[in-house]
């Protein structure tokens, strides 16, 4: 059934669009007065003001409040709509039940079909996105962001008289837009309010990513290149770019030792080439330049900084084998005791594992290699189970409290229909994961996959992962890891 809330205009209409100062941030859980248990979906405001959240699947909500009175709103369209006034403390608890809101308070807003975004990452920066609203077959709305060949599911859609949230559920970001009379203004922040929300507007009916001014490009810079990137601090890393053009279109990757940068998508104008990407984790925008004889200049811009990269053609560019860059220490053995979300510890050494190929995957569900890895391997297991293989995730997360990691791990689950064993490791740090592993000589990167053989030894170590957004490299890759399995289970 299709939840539409429909937020009161007295809530949210003549008045100020400025966050009063000082604020504080204020949390709590809504739960439906007629048994079912915690309410998702229910806008979140604060009376007299623009400031509106919405809760989560567990029914937490957070909202960023003025310090002084204030009065919180909550609205569904399926239950009476509550009003709270916020005392001394910052956590509550809201029941709804179910009745009738007046007709005044609905509004008749559409907001399925094409959209294009703009992130303002800094001044004079912007970056483009694409995306799509449409309707679930439960009659729900879900967000699709577009970036090149990928349509990647985003997150559910919250709509209220003057307000649109698309929850992105999987990075614990959202989206939250002011609906204005040409389109959507709005803010990238994470769902709990932390952190610093980065500008972003959007308009309707628009299917284009980067505007064509007409400029037709100078050559077709399609191909494999050896890339440098360059910090600000002189440090080098070698990378593979791949460039894929038609006309003055581009798409494109670049495949990192840690991971590749996922589908790129832009325009070429002249010998100028502009390339970005969002899909819930954050924005990505590269800008270049290229001569004649194939050679790349340009610079990744982010919203803290920023990396220059240098290129040149060569169908043979590869990076070094990641099978080859972290191993086991001479005289130790892999082991680990970590808890699941329930609190229960489990190690490789369990007697689930014996006399089975154990695959160890070092991840996190903030990370968006690890998510592709988390896509392989969530439907590998399910086929592969049956032949005496099994597979542990240990996730390291942003946050380590107990509802924190429950929550971002049972969205991960659901989602990709996780049936193998998830196990916290800590906090989302290379040293943290180097601490609490110590028999790895290093961890250069999140993911990292190791296969261990039926007798509990490590036969080896795949650092970084290799998407499908790289093509061949991905399916040699997918090739590489079927076979180091079929092999072990073979012995």
């Amino acid at each position: 059934m299709r939840i539409s809330v429909l937020f009161l205009l007295l809530a949210l209409s003549g008045v100020s669009h400025a966050y009063p100062q000082p604020t504080r941030l204020v949390c709590g859980m809504v739960i439906s007065g007629e048994g079912s248990g915690p309410l998702e979906g229910v806008a979140v405001g604060v009376k007299g003001t623009n400031i509106i959240s919405g809760s989560q699947q567990d029914g937490m909500f957070y909202i960023e409040v003025p310090a002084n009175d204030s009065i919180l709103v909550f609205a569904h369209d399926e239950y009476r709509t509550t009003e709270i006034r916020l005392a001394g403390g910052n956590e509550y608890h809201v029941v709804l039940n179910k009745g009738r809101n007046s007709p005044q308070m609905r509004t008749a807003l559409s907001v399925s079909g094409a959209w294009r975004a703009v992130f303002d990452i800094r001044p004079g920066v912007e970056v483009p996105f694409n995306f799509e609203i449409r309707t679930t077959d439960s009659g729900g709305l879900k967000a699709f962001f577009r970036n090149a060949d990928e349509w990647f599911e985003g997150g559910r859609v919250l709509q209220t008289t003057d307000s649109l949230y698309i929850f992105l559920d999987q990075f614990d970001n959202e989206l939250a837009f002011q609906v204005k009379p040409d389109g959507l203004g709005g803010v990238l922040r994470k769902q709990d309010g932390s952190g610093s929300p980065i500008p972003v507007r959007a308009a309707p009916g628009v299917t284009y990513r980067f505007e064509d001014n007409g400029i037709p490009p100078s050559r077709d810079i399609s191909g494999t290149y050896d890339i440098t990137f360059t910090t600000a601090s002189g440090k080098e890393e070698k990378s593979v770019g791949l460039f894929r053009q038609q006309g003055n279109k581009l798409s494109g990757t670049f495949l990192h030792v840690t991971g590749d940068s996922r589908y790129l998508e832009g325009i070429v104008e002249g010998n100028t080439f502009y390339l970005s990407s969002f899909f819930g984790s954050g924005p990505a925008y590269y800008k270049g330049s290229f001569t004649a004889d194939g050679r790349l200049a340009g610079e990744t811009v982010g919203v803290h900084g920023g990396q220059q990269f240098t290129g040149v053609l060569n169908a043979s560019a590869a990076l070094p084998d990641a099978y080859g860059l972290t191993w086991l220490k001479e005289g130790t053995s892999f082991d680990f005791s970590f808890p699941d979300v329930n609190g229960h510890l489990i190690s490789p050494r369990d007697d689930k594992f014996r006399n089975k190929v154990v695959i160890i995957t070092i991840g996190g569900t903030w990370c968006p290699n690890c998510v592709d890895e988390t896509s392989f391997l969530a439907p590998f297991y399910k086929a592969n189970r049956a032949r005496g293989v099994e597979v542990i995730s240990i996730q390291y997360e942003r946050q380590t409290d107990s509802a924190f990691v429950r929550k971002v791990l049972t969205r991960m689950r659901q989602r990709y229909d996780i049936q193998y064993d998830q196990v916290v490791g800590g906090i989302a740090d290379k040293q943290v994961v180097a601490a609490s592993l110590p028999a790895l000589n290093s961890f250069l990167a999140f993911p990292t996959t190791i296969f261990i053989d039926k007798k509990g030894r490590v036969a080896k170590i795949h650092t970084g992962y290799t998407g499908p957004a790289t093509g061949q490299y991905y399916q040699d890759f997918v090739k590489e890891f079927n076979g180091e399995v079929d092999t072990l289970v073979r012995e």
